[in-house]
């Protein structure tokens, strides 16, 4: 017989918490015990593309690197293709870039000229939302090829760093909020 779906609040009591990482005063939300266990890792996709049947997206876009794993999983239960964001010079073919700031400087990622036809109905999937500069420049990178971001989806968000007010006019959903 099979098991119960997993609740978010079950995802929330496997996620480690490692303070000091990668920087002192840090606390890192480490998701690999959530992977670790199939029904929490299939929790976890199902409550990210709840809101979707396969045929309602095109394409489901993952950010570098985490969220790769999230978003891969996703595309396979939704039917669509994967996209994946990846930091500067890591795609092989022609890009399109997006700078964003840090805490102490800039990033930059990108995603292949060709990754989404205009119009495409896009899933933005990452594991977690902090200051939302990452998740912004992935939604302008879908903008800049003319596709639709129907959600962003986050597993964990960080609240009190206001991630989500870089990402205004996109819909934006987390399941587990700190």
């Amino acid at each position: 017989m099979p098991s119960a779906p997993a609740t978010p609040q079950e995802i929330a009591a496997a996620i480690r918490n490692v303070p000091d990482f990668p920087k002192p005063g840090i606390q890192f939300k480490d998701i690999t015990p959530v992977l670790a266990d199939p029904r929490l890792f299939a929790g976890a996709i199902d409550l990210l593309t709840e809101k979707f049947k396969p045929g309602s997206v095109d394409a489901v876009v993952g950010i570098d690197a985490r969220g790769f794993i999230f978003a891969a999983a996703a595309a396979l239960k939704l039917r669509a293709g994967f996209v994946p964001v990846r930091k500067q010079g890591k795609l092989p073919y022609q890009t399109h870039e997006q700078a964003y700031a840090l805490e102490y400087g800039s990033a930059t990622v990108a995603m292949h000229v060709d990754a989404l036809k205009p119009g495409a109905r896009v899933l933005l999937i990452d594991d977690l939302l902090a200051t939302g500069g990452t998740a912004s420049a992935a939604a302008a990178l879908v903008n800049k090829l003319g596709a639709k971001i129907l959600e962003a989806a986050f597993l964990i968000e960080l609240q009190f760093l206001n991630g989500r007010e870089k990402l205004k006019g996109c819909p934006v959903r987390s399941i587990i909020v700190y």
